[in-house]
């Protein structure tokens, strides 16, 4: 089955290969990355905008590979109770239009990272000023560097594209 992941980034399409690997062992699975427009703002700042660019990159993805699923993979921020976190939402969409929806579980953003976004930064580049490191985008994440490497970015969303291909895994369950 060929799987077309819609980013360009090296993370997300190991968590794809990866969770098709583990949601279906006895199936091939040839994960292509593929970049596409997400159509929403480069700092997504809610749920719905995540799961919209999610959608858009998974369509075109699958499109421009003609494969037999697509996924999208956004991260972003949403302000809870007083609080930001980041997140992620994915979307998988096969052939048919049919879509899978899966998220990550969320961790606070820090108050300085916060002032940074503010002022026009991306997650990653304020973590990495922050921080002062450089791998948030294509290493462990906010995700890993607040966790201490026990969840890191690819980790995530290994678990949210597997969430999302629960619809596909049983789709008696979802009509």
């Amino acid at each position: 089955m060929l799987v077309a992941v819609g980013s360009a980034n090296p993370v997300k399409a190991d968590a794809a290969r990866q969770a098709f690997t583990e949601v279906w062992p006895t199936s091939a699975a040839d994960v292509d990355a593929v970049e596409v427009r997400s159509g929403v703002s480069p700092q997504p700042m809610n749920d719905l905008e995540c799961i919209e660019g999610a959608r858009n990159r998974a369509i075109l993805a699958r499109e421009a590979l003609d494969a037999d699923y697509g996924v999208g993979i956004e991260g972003g921020l949403v302000h809870v109770g007083g609080l930001w976190f980041n997140g992620g939402w994915v979307v998988v969409v096969d052939r048919e239009f049919r879509e899978g929806i899966g998220s990550t579980f969320r961790v606070p953003v820090p108050d300085q990272v916060m002032r940074r976004i503010e002022h026009g930064a991306e997650l990653a580049d304020a973590f990495d000023a922050a921080l002062g490191v450089t791998d948030t985008k294509y290493g462990v994440g906010h995700f890993g560097h607040l966790t201490n490497g026990v969840v890191t970015r690819t980790h995530g969303y290994v678990d949210a594209v597997a969430a999302a291909l629960a619809r596909f895994a049983h789709p008696t369950l979802f009509r």
